[in-house]
């Protein structure tokens, strides 16, 4: 057996899982993303989405994204820095910091390559990170990369905050980063207090809206719009894989620190550009929340009646407070076999184990969008009651 094999066989959690028929990744999806979708040709109620707004299927994307890629083609072969930039991009970058209200915009292939691809380039040897213990996994392989030491402090803990802060030297490039909204917990970073922190001691700030973007904020501009803090915000990183309905990443921040990404950040000078279609559906995605906010309103009007319904009934949602809402299961087996059962029931639900949260926290992610109806959300909620109770974690 080669050194590879001896290496990857050792690895057969997954292979177990799938024996005892709970295996819960990789569902085959043949439908559009939307409030219900087909599974293995059955229709399931679909409560694991991150279309917060629900407008992956909307027609004027999609005619977007056809128009685009009939004048563009189906890609860009090559990298914005060189032969990938077209007139789209610098476009959708324009509008974003106009959005945002910030000087410059960068998009780059992914969210994930914008974490590592911003983090290591802008802090150096002798620089501290400082970030949230549950930030997204894309920031810690961004700080992994850099040459700075990484310090974390407990989840949205000030006091724990300060202390990390005060281990640095005054001196230091110190930069704090937080999501915007928790993915997997679904509360919102303490922004205010973070900022204040910040500038006690001269740190910079980063807060990461992938979830936050079209879901809070002044027409969906994120958590440091829905603070009043963009301009104490250093700098804002987000997705168009959420609320914008397609694929790609970007940060915004001021024009020099753009221009210093723009001529340095690897995972953008060396990736591909995204797709003319990717560009264009994000484009018509944010004409879509600047100018109706009724999809917002719409979003945080299921949500409130999602998390009233959870709670009366019982169940651990956290602090949560957001479409985000985790019901705690806080058992490993037990939260594949709740989500095998709901599938086989007829709701789509996101087991989230270790890595993603500590082995005690092991949930089931409940996404709202909004487009659901209240009585899909009354169908699911009352399945999740009673598979909840069959297995005796209620």
């Amino acid at each position: 057996m080669s050194k590879l094999r001896e290496r990857t066989s050792q690895y057969t959690e997954p292979q177990r899982v799938k024996e005892l028929g709970l295996y819960p990744f990789f569902r085959k999806i043949q439908s559009e993303q939307g409030t219900t979708v087909n599974v293995n040709g059955q229709e399931v109620l679909m409560f694991g989405s991150n279309s917060y707004l629900g407008l992956t299927d909307h027609p004027k994307i999609i005619e977007a994204a056809n128009h685009a890629m009939k004048k563009y083609g189906s890609g860009c072969a090559g990298s914005r820095f060189l032969n990938g930039t077209l007139a789209l991009h610098e476009e959708l970058e324009e509008r974003l910091a106009h959005f945002l209200n910030k000087e410059a915009v960068l998009i780059y292939s992914t969210g994930f390559q914008v974490n590592v691809g911003v983090i290591p380039t802008l802090t150096f040897r002798n620089d501290y990170i400082l970030m949230d213990e549950l930030v997204h996994a894309s920031i810690i392989e961004g700080s992994r990369l850099s040459l700075a030491k990484s310090l974390k402090f407990r989840h949205n803990d000030m006091e724990s905050l300060e202390k990390k802060l005060q281990l640095c030297p005054d001196d230091a490039f110190k930069l704090i980063i937080v999501d915007g909204i928790f993915s997997m917990e679904g509360d919102l970073a303490k922004l205010p207090e973070i900022v204040e922190l910040a500038q006690k001691y001269n740190a910079t700030v980063m807060s990461d809206c992938a979830h936050a973007i079209g879901v809070i904020g002044d027409h969906g501009a994120g958590t440091p719009s829905h603070f009043g803090l963009t301009d104490q915000v250093d700098l804002i990183g987000g997705t168009f894989s959420k609320s914008l309905a397609s694929l790609g990443g970007f940060i915004a921040s001021d024009s020099d620190t753009i221009n210093f990404l723009k001529h340095h950040s690897r995972s953008m000078i060396f990736s591909a550009s995204i797709t003319p279609a990717s560009a264009a559906a994000a484009l018509e995605s944010l004409n879509i929340i600047e100018s109706d906010d009724s999809h917002r309103l719409k979003l945080w009007e299921n949500t409130h009646y999602a998390k009233r319904a959870l709670d009366e009934l019982g169940f651990d949602t956290g602090t949560s407070a957001s479409p985000i809402i985790p019901i705690y299961v806080r058992d490993y087996m037990k939260t594949f076999e709740l989500t095998t059962n709901l599938l086989n029931d007829g709701v789509f639900v996101n087991p989230i184990i270790s890595p993603a949260v500590a082995p005690e926290d092991t949930l089931i992610r409940f996404s709202l969008m909004a487009t659901h109806s209240k009585e899909q959300i009354d169908i699911a909620i009352e399945k999740i009651d009673l598979e909840f109770r069959k297995l005796e974690l209620k």
